[in-house]
């Protein structure tokens, strides 16, 4: 195999990274973008989320539940809990990519990680909806 761009590799691979099939994997990219995206979206969100909940400080729990039933509320504690998990899902799956080197180990952890982090939005969501649909 020669290193040319004609034979279809990179001409910048080593002949053990062909060996192992390591080289861009094309996630690394799209990770750090949706960490970037989901980062900024929880600043704004977790904003708008703090001035609700500083809002509702000292309120009874009728009032409470009224303002989390309004529909506005309601959306806007839904795109923090899906911001946020997707956040974290990212942030820590890097985490185990970097740092657990056990090739089984490493895909049972990712694979953790992104059921835990769908198991904590849709508890959440199922806790907005229910008090926001009257339940």
């Amino acid at each position: 195999m020669s290193n040319t761009p004609s034979s279809g590799h990179a001409p910048m691979r080593t002949a053990l990274g062909r060996v192992r099939g390591l080289g861009s994997a094309r996630s690394g990219t799209d990770h750090f973008f949706k960490q970037r995206v989901t980062g900024l979206a929880n600043l704004i969100l977790m904003i708008a989320f703090i001035a609700i909940v500083i809002s509702l400080a000292g309120s009874s729990y009728a009032a409470t539940r009224a303002t989390l039933g309004h529909p506005f509320v309601a959306v806007v504690i839904l795109l923090t809990l899906l911001s946020v998990t997707t956040h974290m899902r990212i942030g820590m799956q890097v985490v185990i990519e970097d740092y657990i080197h056990t090739e089984a180990l490493k895909v049972l952890l990712i694979v953790a990680n992104t059921f835990f982090s769908i198991a904590i939005a849709l508890a959440g969501a199922f806790a907005v909806l229910k008090i926001s649909l009257g339940g």
